[in-house]
């Protein structure tokens, strides 16, 4: 039975699989630094699948990307502010680094919204973007306040997906 390449891709990521390699006795497994290992094993995924579609490939959107994920984890600067069962969070940085924080931030809002119970609005601030999370209970604001930014923006298992599908070029938004 022949799977989609999307099928393939949740198959691999649920699997716990890595990008395959082929080792010597004694050869590294890891693939490098994270960006460079999530790069090969999408890669490792559209070489695996012969329906790929050669040139709506863009691994360099894929690599912006991760660029962008990179700059939101390692350079943002995060203000939490509290209103009863209401978080905002802002986040802001340089000027390369807000214009990450935007695309990321405005297009993990809806996802964040869909894999959760919250009302999840996202808008652009100076030098950044906020993200207002409204929660039903104290229990869920102690989540929230527990995963803090960084934490929420990884709910929902659909990175490795998502970035099949922007290295495929398709609109993953």
């Amino acid at each position: 039975m022949k799977l989609g390449l999307l099928s393939a891709a949740m198959m691999f990521v649920a699997s716990g699989a890595m990008a395959q390699h082929t080792h010597t006795l004694g050869s590294s497994s890891e693939t490098g630094q994270s960006q460079f290992a999530a790069i090969a094993e999408i890669v490792t995924l559209l070489r695996d699948d012969p329906d790929t579609d050669w040139e709506q490939v863009d691994i360099k959107a894929l690599r912006d990307h991760l660029v962008d994920m990179d700059n939101v984890t390692t350079k943002a600067l995060v203000e939490r502010s509290v209103d009863g069962l209401s978080v905002t969070f802002t986040v802001t940085g340089d000027d390369v680094v807000a214009s990450s924080i935007r695309r990321m931030m405005l297009a993990h809002s809806p996802m964040l919204q869909g894999s959760s119970d919250w009302t999840v609005t996202a808008g652009e601030v100076e030098g950044g973007a906020s993200m207002l999370v409204q929660v039903g209970s104290d229990e869920e604001l102690n989540q929230v306040l527990g995963l803090g930014f960084f934490g929420l923006m990884t709910i929902g298992a659909h990175h490795q997906q998502h970035h099949l599908m922007i290295a495929t070029g398709q609109s993953p938004h």
